[in-house]
C-alpha cells in the first residue's frame, strides 16, 4: 500500500485550456496534462483527465496522493517536489482500480528524421513511423499511435482500452507535419482502435487508421495493434530471385482469388494445399487477386479500405506471411495485385480523411471516379504520394511479395479517361496526360526496384501510353521518360486472340490478321499475355465457353488456343478455374468447380485433360529457353507462315540465346491437314513432336507423329528446307530438334 498524502489545493486548468481539452481540439494536451513544474516555481502540479473516475491519485516517491477533483474529469494537484519525479496513476472508477502509467508523461515516440522526411514526402519506411505500433519507450510497454490528419482541430485516439471514449486520450500536435502522435503505455497487440478527429467545422468523427496493419473482420471496421513474430524461412528464394531479369526468365502465372480458391480455407489451410497444387502444375508464379482489406468481398478487393492491411477474413498478417513463406519453399513466386488507382468513398476510411479533401484530390471533378463510384487519389500532393510509395515497398518488403499488378494504370495516365469535353481540364502543356501520376509512378518503380531486388512491377494499361516498360530516365518519342515497369499486361493480344477463337473455324480466315497483329508491336513493351479473371466474368463466358462448336471442340479449341499462347513471345498468365476447362463464369461466392476433375462425375479426360495439358505446357515451357530467353528481343522470333488464313493455320519459330530453335504449328480448322508443308532451317536435321495438344491423354483425337520429322531440300516459305506434317484438328503442335 501506498501511504496516503495530502496536500493543499493545485491550481485548476485554465478555462480555455479545458473547453478545447474537452471539445477534443487542443493540439498541446502534453502541455496541460502530465507533470510539470509549478508556474510560480513552487513545486510540481499534476493534472489528469480521467472523465468518469471516482478519483485519481499519483503514486510518486513512495507516497500515493490524491488528486483534487476540478470537475469535467479532471483531477489535479502540486506535489512539494523540486523537479518532476517518475509517476504512475491510480485511478479509480466505480468497481474498478487501475495502476497505470500516466500517457502524458512521455515524450515524442517519433524521431526528428522520421519529422523531417515525412514532411517532405520522402519517407520509404513510413510504416515504421504511422500507424499503430507496440514498442518500449522510456522503459515502458505500451503502442504509440501516430496519424497524418493536417486540417483536424484536434485527434484523439479510441479504442476497447478506454470504451471507445477518447476524451482522456488526445493526442498532441507535432508541428508543420501535420502528424497526431501519442504513446499509451499498457496498450499492446491485439488491441482495436480508431481515431476520433475533430474536423474544421468542429464536427466529430471515427477514422479507421489509414497505416493500420490488421483490421477486424468486415464488416467490422476497427483498426488493430499489431506485431509481427512471423520467422522466414525463404533466404534460399530471395537469394536466388534477381539472378536472371524478368523478361529473360520463364514466367508463366497463375491468377487467384484467395477467398473463393478453396472457399472457407484460412491462410494457413491455404499454405497446406495451394503451394503443391500450383507446383504441380509447373507455373512459376501465383498471382493473387488484392489482399489488402476491403470491406465488400464482392469488388474482389479492388476498393480497398486498409492499404497496410491483408484482409483479415482469412488470418492475421502473419498468417499471410505463413503462406507467402510456403509458396516461396515450394519455388513459386508471389504476384499481388496492388490497386492505387482509387479508393472507396467509405465514410470511416479515406474519404475526407480529416473532415476535407486529403487523400482524394481537392477538386472534386477529379476526385471522383467515373466509373466506379470511387475516389481518386492526389498524386501531386508529396504526403499522398509517399503514403502510396512506401505502401509499395511496404508489401515487397514486409510480405517478401515478389512482384505488383498494378491495377488500372490508364484510368491513372489520363486526365480525360471516361470523361467527356468540358469534364476535365487540360495540363499545363495543354494535353490530358495527368503529369502527377506519371510522376507518382516513376517514382514508386524506382523507389521498389532500388529496395527489393528481383522484384517486378507489371501494368494493367490498356492503352497505347508509350514507354510503359521503359527505364524512367530514357525519355521517349512523347516527351515522357519511361514508367518504370518491369512488364505490361498485353490487353490487345487478349482481345484480338479471343475475338479470333469465338468465330467458327470457316469465318476465321476473315479475321486472320486478329491472331497476326500483335506481333506489329509485341516488342514495343515487354508483355504478359493475360487471360485474367477479367475475361470469365460479367457473362463474358469462361474460356472454354468462348469456343465455337459441340463440346469436343469447345475443348479442342481451347486445347489450341492454350499451346499458341504458352508459344508466343511474352509471359502468361491464367485465371483459376479456366486450367481444367472450367464451363461456368467464376463467382467469388463458390469458386472453381473442382468437382469437374473428380473421376466419378466423367471417366472420360474431359476437364483432367486439359489440366494435364496446361501442366505439360508448363514443363516444357520451362525447360525450353527458346520460349522465353528472347521475349523481348525481335530476334527470338520468326514466322514460318503468317498467311495461310484459307487454311487457319499459324507456323513460327522462337529461338533461345543459343539459336536453339523450336517450332509452333496451329492448326484451327476442324480438319486434319496431310502433308502440310513448312520452311525451316536446314541446319537442323531433324524434327521431333514435344507438346501436341490432340493427344488422346489431353481428351484430343490421338493425331500425333511419333517419328521424327526429316527436313526435305524442297523450298518453302524463303528457306531451302522443309518439313511435310500431318497437322491435327484444332490443335497446337511444338516441335524442336530430335
Amino acid at each position: 500500500m501506498w501511504p496516503a498524502v495530502h496536500t493543499p489545493s493545485a491550481t485548476a486548468v485554465r478555462p480555455d485550456d479545458r473547453g478545447r481539452l474537452l471539445s477534443g481540439t487542443h493540439h498541446d494536451p502534453h502541455g496541460v496534462l502530465g507533470a510539470h513544474p509549478a508556474p510560480d516555481g513552487e513545486g510540481v502540479v499534476v493534472t489528469a483527465l480521467r472523465p468518469y473516475a471516482k478519483s485519481v491519485a499519483v503514486l510518486a516517491e513512495g507516497t500515493r496522493t490524491e488528486l483534487h477533483d476540478d470537475g469535467d474529469g479532471f483531477f489535479s494537484v502540486r506535489l512539494p517536489l523540486s523537479e518532476v519525479p517518475s509517476y504512475r496513476l491510480g485511478v479509480t472508477y466505480d468497481e474498478t482500480r487501475l495502476e497505470v502509467h500516466d500517457p502524458f508523461s512521455f515524450l515524442p515516440a517519433l524521431g526528428d528524421l522520421d519529422l523531417h522526411l515525412l514532411w517532405e514526402g520522402r519517407h520509404e519506411e513510413l510504416w515504421k513511423a504511422l500507424g499503430a505500433r507496440a514498442m518500449t519507450h522510456q522503459g515502458v510497454t505500451g503502442t504509440r499511435f501516430t496519424v497524418w490528419a493536417p486540417n483536424a482541430r484536434g485527434v484523439r485516439v479510441v479504442g476497447d482500452f478506454n470504451y471507445w471514449d477518447g476524451a482522456g486520450f488526445p493526442m498532441r500536435s507535432l508541428g508543420s507535419t501535420g502528424v497526431w502522435e501519442l504513446f499509451v503505455p499498457e496498450v499492446g497487440e491485439g488491441a482495436l482502435y480508431k481515431y476520433e478527429i475533430t474536423k474544421p467545422d468542429g464536427a466529430r468523427m471515427m477514422r479507421a487508421d489509414p497505416l493500420a496493419r490488421r483490421t477486424e473482420i468486415p464488416p467490422a471496421n476497427a483498426s488493430v495493434v499489431d506485431a509481427s513474430h512471423h520467422v522466414w524461412d525463404d533466404a534460399e528464394w530471395l537469394a536466388r530471385r534477381a539472378d536472371l531479369p524478368v523478361h529473360e526468365a520463364p514466367l508463366s502465372v497463375y491468377e487467384i482469388h484467395l477467398a473463393s480458391w478453396r472457399p472457407g480455407l484460412t491462410y494457413r489451410q491455404l499454405a497446406e494445399q495451394l503451394p503443391a497444387y500450383v507446383r504441380d502444375l509447373g507455373f512459376t508464379h501465383v498471382e493473387l487477386m488484392p489482399v489488402a482489406e476491403h470491406p465488400f468481398g464482392g469488388s474482389w478487393g479492388y476498393q480497398v479500405t486498409g492499404f497496410y492491411a491483408p484482409t483479415s477474413r482469412m488470418g492475421t498478417p502473419d498468417d499471410f506471411k505463413y503462406l507467402v513463406d510456403a509458396l516461396h519453399r515450394a519455388g513459386i513466386g508471389v504476384l499481388m495485385d496492388w490497386v492505387p488507382a482509387h479508393f472507396p468513398r467509405d465514410d470511416w476510411a479515406l474519404a475526407e480523411f480529416d473532415g476535407r479533401p486529403l487523400y482524394e484530390h481537392g477538386d472534386p471533378d477529379r476526385a471522383a471516379h467515373p466509373d466506379w463510384g470511387t475516389l481518386t487519389f492526389d498524386f501531386g500532393r508529396r504526403e499522398v504520394r509517399n503514403f502510396l510509395v512506401a505502401n509499395a515497398s511496404y508489401w515487397c518488403e514486409e510480405f517478401h511479395i515478389d512482384g505488383l499488378r498494378v491495377d488500372a494504370v490508364a484510368s491513372m495516365l489520363y486526365l480525360d479517361y471516361s470523361r467527356e469535353g468540358g469534364q476535365w481540364t487540360p495540363n499545363v502543356h495543354g494535353g490530358n496526360e495527368d503529369l502527377d501520376a506519371v510522376a507518382f509512378l516513376q517514382e514508386m518503380n524506382a523507389t521498389v526496384y532500388r529496395r527489393s531486388p528481383g522484384v517486378v512491377t507489371v501494368a494493367e494499361e490498356s492503352t497505347a501510353w508509350d514507354g510503359v516498360t521503359r527505364p524512367t530516365d530514357h525519355v521517349g518519342p512523347n516527351g515522357f521518360g519511361g514508367l518504370g515497369f518491369g512488364l505490361k499486361w498485353n490487353m490487345g493480344w487478349m482481345h484480338d486472340s479471343l475475338d479470333y477463337v469465338a468465330h467458327e473455324p470457316v469465318h476465321r480466315k476473315y479475321h486472320h490478321n486478329e491472331m497476326t497483329f500483335s506481333m506489329v508491336y509485341a516488342y514495343s513493351e515487354n508483355y504478359v499475355l493475360p487471360i485474367s479473371h477479367d475475361e470469365v466474368v460479367h457473362g463474358k463466358g469462361a474460356l472454354v465457353s468462348k469456343m465455337p462448336g459441340d463440346w469436343w471442340q469447345q475443348r479442342a479449341n481451347a486445347r489450341a488456343y492454350l499451346g499458341f499462347m504458352w508459344a508466343h513471345p511474352g509471359k502468361q498468365l491464367l485465371f483459376m478455374g479456366q486450367e481444367f476447362a472450367q464451363g461456368a463464369e467464376w463467382s467469388e461466392v463458390h469458386g472453381p468447380d473442382w468437382w469437374l476433375l473428380d473421376p466419378a462425375y466423367s471417366a472420360e479426360p474431359d476437364h483432367r485433360g486439359v489440366r494435364d495439358l496446361v501442366r505439360d505446357l508448363n514443363q516444357v515451357y520451362r525447360g525450353e529457353p527458346a520460349l522465353w530467353e528472347r521475349d523481348t528481343d525481335p530476334g527470338g522470333f520468326a514466322w514460318v507462315v503468317g498467311d495461310a488464313a484459307e487454311d487457319n493455320v499459324f507456323a513460327f519459330l522462337r529461338y533461345g540465346k543459343d539459336g536453339a530453335p523450336l517450332l509452333a504449328v496451329s492448326n484451327f480448322s476442324p480438319v486434319v491437314r496431310q502433308d502440310f508443308r513448312l520452311g525451316v532451317p536446314e541446319e537442323v536435321p531433324a524434327w521431333r513432336e514435344v507438346l501436341n495438344t490432340d493427344a488422346t491423354r489431353y481428351g484430343g483425337s490421338g493425331v500425333v507423329t511419333a517419328d521424327a520429322v526429316k527436313p526435305e531440300p524442297a523450298g518453302a516459305h524463303g528457306r531451302p528446307s522443309s518439313v511435310r506434317l500431318t497437322l491435327p484438328p484444332l490443335a497446337t503442335v511444338w516441335l524442336r530438334p530430335a
